[in-house]
């Protein structure tokens, strides 16, 4: 069955290339259907479309469905295009005439897009939910290790002293500014598309301020041509934000890969952790962090591909947007499953404690020395000079400690401010539905 049937079938090889993983994915929307149709028909029966009697006949019937869905025993039969047939056949099957009036006063465009709203503000607080998580270990490693000191490097040379507290602590604020983005794509998503019908409004006078308030939205798309311009665009700033919490995470992946590298040894993993080599007895690789490095890579193209997807589409609805499902619905799940690993991981990591004793590490206090000259009054310039003649000469000796106490340096991490201005974005991801 076809919302669109007008008595013919298309050829079974348009029908298949049209419909592609559709019936697939869409077993993921099911729920938000059953809601966005208790929702509409509400409505419908609040303007004079249903009578009181026929709303609890339909509000009954969808109960069962959403039931059926709950048991992860919903599925679309063959013939049937998709989700939003399925439930239209599910309940005409069942009530009759009655079951037909549910597509009353909407199409399965704005229907699309509803689901998909409810479906992208479920996905990304499930992502913020993850980040979150790992935001909270991340801190915790900080505190835990603030006093470890470790080399910091700029282009890859001994550069100056850092620690693991700092280490940790800066991807943990660099998760922060990966929410920010989240909590726009989430405000995006946020908007009812519902009563926008095809992209051109109804003649039935639709109450589309009751459906928002039903589904929980923050608002509606107002202008209905806007509202199906959003399809492509929920997507896309969903996209962005995946795209900057996965280039958070596949640099830390990078650094645990290098760190784990017996020429660092910096960190380490029990061995059930990691895995070995077919030939070398001794081998500890870090597959999971190379693994997740590559799906992060792999999830900041998203945003390339749903672009070139929706690029210069004309207004209206086009097809192609179909395909955006394929595309942003294993991109959700990909990086809820690379946060959660992530978080796994690191309950279990080790960190080495006397790493800058090794005599590499002497040039890592050479800033510290020229400060401490300058402090004691010699111009900065002289200072350096100094030092760095000691260098060349061979005559330096480091002094192993620091005492960096302003804000965001290793001995004032700042990590409750960090922790203030995550929670205050964490706070904006929060349905009222």
């Amino acid at each position: 069955m076809k919302l669109w049937s007008k008595g013919f079938e298309p050829d079974k090889m348009i029908e298949e290339f049209t419909v592609g993983n559709d019936r697939e994915l869409d077993l993921r929307l099911a729920r938000y259907d059953v809601e966005g149709s208790m929702a509409h028909i509400k409505m419908l029966q609040s303007i004079g479309l249903l009578s009181a009697e026929e709303l609890d006949i339909l509000l009954k019937a969808l109960g069962e469905i959403a039931e059926v869905i709950e048991r992860d025993e919903f599925k679309i039969e063959d013939g049937i295009e998709d989700v939003h047939s399925q439930v239209e056949f599910m309940l005409t099957a069942k009530l009759g005439d009655v079951g037909k009036k549910i597509h009353s006063g909407r199409s399965r465009n704005d229907q699309v897009l509803v689901d998909l709203k409810l479906f992208m503000r479920d996905e990304l607080k499930k992502v913020a939910e993850a980040v979150e998580k790992l935001f909270r270990r991340l801190q915790m490693l900080s505190e835990e290790h603030k006093d470890v000191l470790m080399p910091g490097y700029t282009h890859l040379q001994v550069a100056m002293p850092s620690s693991f507290g700092l280490w940790f602590g800066a991807y943990a604020e660099s998760l922060a500014d990966d929410m920010q983005m989240l909590v726009a794509a989430y405000n995006i998503a946020n908007q009812n598309p519902l009563g926008s019908a095809a992209g051109y409004g109804s003649s039935f006078p639709l109450d589309r301020e009751m459906t928002t308030r039903l589904l929980g939205f923050d608002t509606l798309h107002y202008n209905v041509v806007a509202a199906q311009m959003s399809r492509g665009k929920t997507e896309r700033a969903a996209s962005m934000a995946i795209s900057a919490i996965a280039s958070t995470l596949g640099h830390l992946a990078m650094d645990v890969c290098m760190w784990m590298c017996q020429n660092f040894g910096f960190v380490s993993f029990p061995d059930e952790l990691t895995t070995g080599s077919s030939i070398m007895p001794h081998k500890k690789n870090p597959d999971v962090f190379e693994i997740m490095r590559g799906k992060c890579n792999r999830l900041q193209s998203v945003q390339n591909e749903i672009a070139l997807l929706t690029a210069n589409l004309p207004l209206g609805y086009n097809r192609d947007l179909q395909l955006l499902k394929d595309i942003i619905f294993p991109a959700t799940t990909e990086m809820i499953q690379c946060l959660e690993m992530a978080d796994f991981m690191l309950q279990h990591i080790r960190v080495k404690h006397d790493i800058i004793n090794d005599s590499r590490y002497d040039y890592l206090f050479t800033v510290e020395e020229v400060n401490r000259l300058v402090l004691d009054g010699v111009p900065f310039r002289e200072a350096y000079k100094k030092v760095g003649l000691e260098v060349q000469e061979g005559t330096y000796k480091p002094v192993r400690s620091v005492h960096h106490t302003h804000a965001g340096s290793i001995n004032n991490l700042c990590n409750p401010q960090i922790a203030l201005k995550f929670q205050a974005l964490m706070d904006k991801i929060s349905p009222k539905a």
